[in-house]
């Protein structure tokens, strides 16, 4: 005991020591930025003071740009290095505050000395190079992270370091001051976790880096695979080890990966900003983030109007059980397919040959080309020339029909009339550009006849430039009719299928296409359509992205994972998800991670399972893991807590005062973040309209940008990815949830319990909770 209080006085005067050397660097750095931000304002004030500026002859006009690069290339400098300070002060700040969480004693050799390595959120050197601390992503930290006590590796890009861990030690450090030390032969011990895991939600998602577990180390450090896969149970923390990747290589390949080359697709713009402070905790900037959605509407909410998956899934959840939900239903799941996307891929093929339709090129109201022109055209060029090259080689040959019709419309009567209303500016644009038509030459209106024709030039481009745009865009292909043809042409389709079509075949088609009629499109018909729209018109690509993270992967169809490959064909790309929360329709083609695999093949794609929950306490996730298939391989964490509350009511007035005096008592006895999951939008927008009388709360809708403290109102598939203290479901009854559609949406409301779970049910408890609870419960009973 006496030896234990020893050594925590040393530890305590060593994070002292550190503290006073953090404050002194802050200090200084302070001091510094003050005046590198005056210097850097009254440079760009006195620009111009310090350049030589003389046009008059060529040497001078070298002299000027000489000046000009050297004034510029200073100010970057000055504005490089305050950047860098910045920075620099940004992490002694962080650090100052606990300056590290762990410590591991390391001998490389059979014989060598033990050093001692101390571990924080960033580096700290002394004077003499030697590290204070060093940063939880420099290569020997893996010791921290995956081995114990005893002999050790860790890789380095020189080769495999072997040696004997003799020490790991872990700290809670809270303003410069030790609060919990511990030595431990694991990992992370439990005594830290628990204090961890027993805190508070949060409306930003918190970095891990004091207690990464082995198989989270696991993901952050793989940096081989071209496709990381992470299946991850509710809770296990594969999203925040998912960040802490990014972090990771970041700081690994800092000389040629930067922040706006990673991109996160997300599920939802809540998570967005509920992901957004964990990378600059770690001292890096934000990569970019964005949903699939997102992309959707950036690419063709000009031509439709686009169904979300949201609206998708709410039109599903309210839709009684009948044949017109059953078709809905069978279409989202083959338009989600890999059948689906061979089928439109020959379909590419085919119209190489025959069958591609055009637009024609209308101008005031009079065709200038027809669609038999167009078509004829495009067969008339080399069958072995590729669809999209195809339809490039068209755009030139339109524009220059284009440009001839151009010239035979500048005599007519409509451009006359619209000279006449030219006022001075359209004079002085018209003027310039006759100069840049005739460069090098003396141009000027010098007559009435020339005036005349550099008008009607002018008149006639300006009304052609939408037009000419039109064509360069591709628009001319005609995709909505070609895509529509796939449902209004049974035997096209079963020709491309290969297999036979889906029974309700024909009802899928008359719902599609009288969709597209009216310009809708359906959440599963954007990705198919998009992707027949870059076939037939060449297809965009986005080479500067490097690597890509799909968050809630199992809520993708396969159809949408090989858009994002060819999307972006230079990126890696780590995937995570629990295919037992894939609540979305077509999510559950996704089936199994043998089908992620396939998206690179198995040479190139490793998969890593996380099976340990750690958000819920042991009796939540024992609950919650009895709802799923495969749930026993689910292993809880050992923090306990209180059993989840069934509550069965009889009337929905009973219901909602019962809810009411829970969530009073809840904040009462210190939870903040308490949330009440409905079903569906419109039985949260019901039930927060029905509470906000009595109690603060507010209703999260797909729209919502942020989280805030208190009472939450929202629809279950708006609640993935984040967590509360509490959680009330507001109907878990056997009405309310029945069908086998709704067994994970279920599992999924109720795994967003951190300490509480509180279940109310109007009328007999759902299916899929364990009979073991509910079967001795009655209506009014607790």
């Amino acid at each position: 005991m006496e030896n234990q209080q020893e050594e925590w006085k040393e530890e305590q005067e060593r994070v002292t020591q550190v503290t006073q050397i953090l404050s002194g660097h802050i200090r200084q750095l302070s001091e510094e930025l003050g005046l590198h931000r005056t210097d850097v304002v009254d440079m760009r004030k006195e620009f111009w003071e310090e350049v030589t500026v003389n046009f008059s002859s060529p040497d001078d006009l070298g002299e000027t740009s000489t000046s000009l690069r050297q004034q510029a290339q200073i100010l970057n400098e000055r504005e490089r290095h305050h950047l860098q300070s910045s920075k620099a002060l940004k992490k002694y700040k962080k650090l100052v505050v606990s300056p590290y969480f762990g410590r591991i004693d390391f001998s490389e050799g059979p014989n060598g000395e033990a050093e001692q390595i101390y571990l924080g959120i960033g580096s700290l050197m002394e004077d003499d190079g030697q590290f204070l601390i060093y940063d939880w992503r420099a290569p020997i930290s893996s010791l921290y992270y995956d081995g114990a006590p005893g002999p050790a590796t860790y890789d380095t890009p020189g080769g495999i370091i072997s040696g004997t861990m003799e020490l790991k030690r872990q700290f809670v450090i809270d303003s410069g001051k030790i609060e919990v030390m511990f030595d431990t032969g694991v990992t992370i011990g439990d005594e830290l976790l628990q204090q961890v895991l027993s805190h508070s939600a949060d409306d930003k998602m918190k970095n891990i880096v004091a207690t990464i577990q082995k198989e989270q180390n696991a993901i952050i450090r793989n940096d081989k695979s071209r496709m990381l896969v992470v299946q991850g149970a509710a809770g296990s923390g594969k999203t925040s080890a998912a960040l802490q990747r990014v972090a990771y290589l970041l700081y690994k390949y800092r000389a040629v990966l930067q922040a706006d080359q990673m991109l996160l697709f997300s599920p939802n713009p809540l998570f967005n900003s509920y992901v957004s402070t964990v990378l600059p905790e770690l001292g890096e900037e934000n990569m970019q983030q964005t949903t699939f959605q997102m992309y959707l509407e950036h690419r063709l909410s000009q031509e439709f109007q686009l169904e979300d998956v949201f609206s998708q899934t709410e039109s599903l959840l309210n839709a009684p059980d009948g044949p017109e939900a059953r078709v809905r239903r069978d279409g989202i799941q083959y338009k989600s397919s890999v059948a689906f996307l061979d089928a439109i891929r020959r379909y590419a093929t085919m119209l190489e040959k025959e069958g591609i339709q055009f637009k024609p090129v209308v101008f005031m109201g009079r065709i200038v080309v027809t669609k038999e022109e167009m078509a004829a055209q495009f067969y008339s060029y080399d069958s072995a020339i590729r669809l999209a090259n195809r339809v490039e080689l068209m755009t030139g040959w339109l524009l220059k029909k284009l440009a001839a019709y151009s010239h035979e419309e500048r005599g007519s009567e409509w451009v006359e009339s619209q000279i006449e209303l030219l006022d001075s500016s359209d004079y002085h644009r018209a003027y310039q550009m006759m100069r840049r038509k005739k460069r090098g030459t003396e141009s000027s209106f010098d007559d009435f006849d020339t005036e005349k024709e550099v008008l009607a030039r002018y008149v006639v481009s300006q009304r052609l430039k939408p037009l000419r745009g039109w064509i360069k865009r591709g628009r001319f292909v005609d995709v909505k009719a070609l895509y529509s043809k796939l449902f209004s042409d049974r035997k096209l389709m079963e020709s491309l299928n290969g297999s036979p079509l889906p029974a309700e075949w024909d009802e899928i088609s008359q719902q599609t296409v009288s969709a597209l009629a009216e310009n809708h499109l359906y959440y599963e018909d954007a990705t198919p359509f998009l992707y027949l729209k870059e076939l037939s018109q060449g297809f965009r690509t986005n080479t500067l992205i490097r690597h890509v993270i799909v968050d809630e992967v199992q809520d993708y169809s396969p159809f949408q994972l090989e858009f994002l490959r060819r999307l972006f064909p230079r990126a890696k790309m780590t995937v995570l998800g629990d295919l037992n929360q894939a609540i979305y329709a077509q999510g559950e083609v996704l089936g199994e991670l043998g089908n992620l695999v396939s998206i690179y093949g198995e040479e190139n794609t490793e998969v890593i399972s996380l099976t340990r929950s750690y958000r819920s306490t042991y009796e939540i996730v024992e609950f919650t893991r009895s709802m799923i298939p495969g749930g026993e391989r689910i292993t809880p964490f050992n923090r306990r807590g209180e059993e989840p509350l069934i509550q069965v009511v009889s009337t929905g007035g009973e219901l909602l005062d019962a809810v009411e005096r829970d969530i009073l008592q809840l904040h009462a006895q210190g939870y903040h973040y308490v949330a009440v999951i409905c079903k569906t939008a419109e039985e949260s927008a019901r039930v927060h309209a029905a509470l906000e009388d009595k109690l603060p709360a507010r209703l999260v809708t797909k729209d919502t940008p942020n989280f805030q403290k208190g009472t939450l109102v929202l629809p279950a598939y708006l609640a993935k990815g984040v967590e509360f203290d509490a959680v009330i479901i507001y109907d878990g009854s056997d009405q309310q949830y029945n069908r086998e559609s709704e067994r994970k949406l279920f599992y999924t409301a109720c795994t967003r319990a951190m300490h509480l779970l509180h279940i109310y049910c109007l009328g007999r408890p759902s299916r899929f909770m364990p009979t073991s609870k509910t079967e001795s419960l009655t209506v009014g009973s607790v």
